[in-house]
C-alpha cells in the first residue's frame, strides 16, 4: 500500500516537473506530444498483397476467430489478389496498403476478403499487421455496410 503511495506521488511529481520544465521555454508541451517524439518513424515499407507472409497471417487470424467464436469455416485459399490503395488517407497517417481479393472457404463459398496492411502496429510496434473483413462474415458489423470501413 505505501509503495503504491509512494510510486503515486513519484509519478505526480515527475508530471508536474516535466509540465514545468515545458513552462519555462515559453510554452507548454502535452505529455502526449512529447510521448510522439519517441516514436519509430513511420517509412511505409511494407509487405505486398500477395506476400505469403500476409496471407499466411490473415490465415490465422481468420481460421482462429472461426475457430474460437462462430464455428467450422476455415480459410483454403485466395485468388484475385490486388492492391487498391497505399496510403490513401495521405502521408501524416500510419502506412496502410490495402488489398482486395476472394477467399475460398472449407465450405466450398468464395467470399470478398478486404484487407490492410499496417505499418509499425505488430509486436510491441515493431513490425507490420494485418487488419481484415470477409464480406457476410463481418456479424458484428464492425466494417458495415459490407465490409465498405476495411476499404480506403
Amino acid at each position: 500500500m505505501r509503495r503504491a503511495l509512494l510510486r503515486t506521488a513519484l509519478v505526480l511529481l515527475a508530471g508536474i516537473a516535466a509540465t514545468a520544465a515545458g513552462a519555462a521555454n515559453g510554452r507548454y508541451v502535452h505529455p502526449a506530444d512529447r510521448a510522439e517524439e519517441r516514436h519509430f518513424p513511420m517509412y511505409g515499407n511494407l509487405p505486398v498483397c500477395d506476400d505469403p507472409a500476409v496471407l499466411g497471417e490473415l490465415t490465422r487470424w481468420f481460421n482462429s476467430r472461426e475457430a474460437t467464436y462462430w464455428g467450422p469455416l476455415q480459410a483454403l485459399s485466395y485468388d484475385r489478389i490486388s492492391q487498391i490503395g497505399f496510403r490513401s488517407w495521405g502521408a501524416d497517417f500510419i502506412p496502410r496498403r490495402f488489398c482486395s481479393g476472394r477467399m475460398l472457404l472449407n465450405d466450398g463459398s468464395l467470399r470478398r476478403v478486404d484487407y490492410s496492411v499496417r505499418e509499425n502496429l505488430g509486436l510491441f510496434g515493431l513490425t507490420w499487421n494485418v487488419n481484415w473483413c470477409v464480406s457476410g462474415l463481418d456479424r458484428h458489423r464492425s466494417y458495415a455496410p459490407d465490409c465498405k470501413m476495411a476499404r480506403p
